[in-house]
């Protein structure tokens, strides 16, 4: 048994996503020519505050999350983003690439004595997968005695706009404790490179 550590990585975003957007929307207007060096963060900041989003859908981005399942169970319900998810049907945990070991995500908060349960029920989840596997189980049928908090790993790609639906519901108090934190850190690294579209978010960190 592995207690492994979220974590949020940007894969990849349009090249200036601010210049992405300023070429596409001037495009409404037949406005290229007033496109200069420095145009892109005012124009996108402009399409941002009119309440022109379309706009803000032509630059995308793409992270690698990883989390527990219960909390991917929730990232998927964002409709408009394509996924790729680390999968329990075909991933076979008692194999040497995966260490010979199942992995989990802690939960936050959790007490000496609830973490101690917390983790006995991980090991006799593991014992319990490990046994079905050598009884010829294959992966797809063994996965259906791993808890929620069975570590997976997420790539998330979506266009900014959806971006800032995602981090202005998953960044607030209301929101799950173990997703907040995966908001805060997309909105950190998308505030590098495209400020005018996220600076109006202000994400709620205890």
């Amino acid at each position: 048994m592995k207690i492994v550590k979220p974590s949020v990585t940007l894969l990849w975003i349009t090249p200036d996503p601010e210049a992405q957007i300023e070429t596409a929307g001037r495009t409404c207007y037949k406005s290229e020519d007033k496109i200069t060096e420095h145009s892109a963060r005012d124009f996108a900041l402009k399409m941002r505050k009119s309440g022109h989003h379309a706009m803000i859908e032509h630059a995308v981005a793409s992270f690698r999350i990883v989390t527990d399942r219960g909390i991917t169970h929730e990232i998927v319900r964002h409709r408009l983003a394509s996924y790729a998810q680390e999968s329990t049907r075909y991933c076979n945990y008692s194999a040497d690439k995966f260490g010979n070991e199942c992995s989990f995500i802690e939960p936050p908060g959790l007490t000496n004595d609830q973490k101690r349960e917390w983790e006995q029920a991980c090991l006799y989840a593991e014992e319990k997968y490990f046994k079905m596997i050598s009884a010829g189980c294959s992966p797809q049928i063994a996965r259906s005695v791993l808890p929620n908090c069975l570590k997976t790993e997420i790539v998330m790609m979506a266009n900014l706009r959806e971006w800032r639906h995602f981090i202005s519901i998953r960044s607030t108090k209301a929101a799950h404790p173990q997703i907040r934190p995966i908001a805060y850190e997309v909105w950190v690294a998308l505030m590098e490179h495209a400020p005018s579209i996220f600076e109006d978010i202000h994400p709620e960190i205890d």
